[in-house]
């Protein structure tokens, strides 16, 4: 097969590339060059804009592929460029959604594809609803070969899957306190992005695809205590977790509220049937017990990237001196 990736080398498709590659796909890497990953070895690389016609138009030249794959998409108006560029291109196009598209809060679980799409939260998730909309009617009035994939909260071991990321390790490994939202029992899914890989790769190609929509995720269902009792344990040391209502977390700082209140204060496992009908060999196999461990051995080996983000700690300190009722600074 030969496959374009529009991105290749984020969290979740740096987990695909090289899987891809190990099938014996002809595989396509479209992006700027700009990311601090390296492209998986033997891919092909086009550089340019996909959110620049030209740019777009000089990268791809007169490349056709049995599938495209758009990781970085999250307007209606970049998908419908897409639909410009990839119509009679490719006999598959794959858009990469988001689980957080699902009703939120949830009314019953686990989550299926069935699951009505509504999230009055985030308008992230409301933006890919509205890219999955178009490209279904796409589907719909002119049979445009879309396939939808919604991920979860996937993870690579170059990427610690908390707000504030390798922060909130650094803040535990000098025994500063960390900020678990709610009182800390929701039950998450997080999903390693080599096993996501195995699942995405088997829809590629596949026919009976077309016009579907798929989530791929973990089995495993985790608490946020134990998420964050797991990556202090992998580090050895101890999480002094201080629960923090969703709502006084938004009210210090908006966006990491949204990403609260529209998806990860809410209860979210998810039924994989679906999946694992259409790509019968897959089954997530990491636990996050082991996940856990490359993501600190990664950091420890690459300590030139563990940046401590300045304005997540201030917003931190901020939040747990409300909690205290004291003012920042004092004691």
């Amino acid at each position: 097969m030969k496959v374009l990736f529009i991105g290749g080398t984020g969290i979740i498709s740096s987990g695909c590339a090289p899987l891809a590659v190990e099938r014996g796909m002809e595989l396509y890497l479209m992006n700027r060059g700009q990311s601090f990953r390296p492209p998986a070895a033997g891919t092909h690389l086009l550089v340019g804009d996909i959110r620049e016609r030209e740019s777009a138009l000089r990268a791809l030249g007169d490349h056709t592929f049995d599938a495209v794959v758009n990781w970085v998409a999250y307007l209606p108006e970049q998908v419908e460029m897409d639909l410009e560029l990839f119509r009679g291109r490719t006999d598959q196009y794959v858009f990469i959604s988001s689980a957080s598209a699902y009703q939120t809060p949830p009314r019953r679980l686990p989550v299926t594809e069935a699951t009505v799409l509504d999230n009055p939260f985030w308008q992230y998730s409301r933006n890919k609803i509205a890219c999955e909309e178009r490209l279904l009617r796409a589907y719909r009035e002119e049979k445009f070969p879309v396939t939808v994939v919604r991920p979860s909260h996937t993870y690579a071991p170059s990427y610690l899957p908390v707000e504030g990321g390798y922060s909130v390790l650094d803040r535990m490994l000098r025994g500063e306190p960390v900020i678990v939202h709610g009182d800390g029992t929701s039950l998450w899914t997080l999903t390693h992005h080599t096993d996501f890989a195995r699942g995405f790769l088997g829809l590629l190609g596949n026919s009976h695809a077309l016009g579907e929509t798929y989530h791929i995720t973990s089995d495993e269902w985790l608490t946020w205590d134990q998420i964050h009792a797991m990556i202090a344990q992998a580090a050895g040391t101890r999480a002094k977790i201080v629960h923090v209502p969703s709502e006084v977390i938004a009210a210090f700082d908006a966006e990491w509220g949204a990403s609260l209140l529209g998806d990860k204060a809410h209860s979210r496992v998810f039924d994989n049937q679906k999946i694992k009908r259409a790509v019968p060999d897959f089954r997530a196999v990491i636990p996050f017990s082991q996940g856990v461990k490359e993501i600190v051995a990664w950091h420890q080996a690459h300590p030139q990237d563990c940046k401590v983000d300045a304005a997540y700690n201030r917003t931190t300190e901020r939040i747990l001196a409300a909690m205290r009722g004291v003012r920042p600074g004092e004691s």
